[in-house]
């Protein structure tokens, strides 16, 4: 395969994931980059159950940290949402060596507070985007690819089309962004465009984040807000009269924040990859 061959290292910092959807990504990495692929490693553990999780705290810590540390692992991947990252960030954060600022770290969901404390310590390569337990959405095969792409050659086809140069942006899950406020993981939002997605909250429950977001103080920090897709929205009676981007627009106009229309996120196959940060010109090359 050559040594160039760039090595992902994909870790469960939530919930597990079968062996066989394992055999699958590596099956479409295979037949995406024939001659040249990424050698993709799953660690094991993504594969253990202790309850709700992939591992107890310890075991899901341990191989977050050797996949970072490992100056031979290009990038990592999370490969699941589902809660239990945050549990991680104390065990994490304050081991990660100089190796781990050197890679690529992609997902979304329940993995964004690691991302989002990697962000807020100085890493550079923190990006919102497909992960490998998409392949069991319809049409999963494309979000792999997307991924796929992204972390192995830097492909920038498939980024949030309204990414503009010179501005930064952080994209988030609603509710693990709000669990952040007032903890040291929290990253200073000033001057960003704030990308929100969401799933299966009731419709109240979105502008309850959104209210805590203005009342916290973050929303009046930002430069916008975008409101990605928020699906799977339980019924409520009374309906509450209010749809995701009426809520968004509400408490933009609270806080004195443009609202910048939707982004291309979401809990779906369409999640399109947003790098936190400083949108650099070779993104938008």
């Amino acid at each position: 395969m050559g040594e160039n061959r760039i090595k992902i290292g994909i870790v469960a910092t939530g919930n597990r994931i079968e062996r066989e959807l394992a055999d699958r990504v590596s099956t479409i990495a295979s037949e995406l980059f024939p001659q040249s692929g990424p050698e993709l490693v799953f660690h094991p553990h993504c594969f253990l159950s202790s309850g709700h999780f992939a591992g107890d705290d310890d075991a899901r810590a341990s191989a977050f940290l050797e996949m970072a540390n490992d100056p031979s692992v290009n990038a990592v991947w999370f490969a699941k949402g589902g809660y239990g990252s945050a549990r991680l960030l104390d065990k994490i954060m304050p081991h990660l060596a100089s190796h781990a600022r050197a890679k690529s770290y992609l997902g979304y969901s329940d993995s964004g507070a690691i991302l989002a404390a990697l962000y807020g310590a100085g890493f550079e390569s923190v990006a919102h985007g497909p992960m490998p337990t998409d392949l069991n959405r319809s049409e999963g095969p494309i979000a792999i690819k997307r991924g796929l792409q992204f972390l192995t050659r830097g492909d920038t086809d498939h980024l949030e089309s309204s990414l503009l140069p010179n501005r930064k942006y952080i994209a988030m899950n609603l509710t693990t962004l709000c669990h952040l406020i007032g903890t040291p993981y929290m990253p200073d939002l000033s001057g960003h465009i704030l990308m929100i997605e969401e799933v299966a909250e009731y419709m109240y429950a979105i502008d309850r984040y959104l209210c805590h977001l203005a009342n916290a103080g973050e929303l009046q920090t930002l430069s916008g807000l975008q409101m990605g897709r928020c699906s799977l929205i339980p019924d409520n009676d009374p309906d509450f009269g209010m749809s995701e981007s009426e809520v968004a627009r509400h408490w933009c106009s609270k806080t004195g924040i443009r609202y910048l229309g939707q982004a291309d996120i979401g809990h779906d196959t369409d999640n399109k990859i947003v790098p936190f940060g400083e949108f650099a010109d070779r993104y938008a090359s």
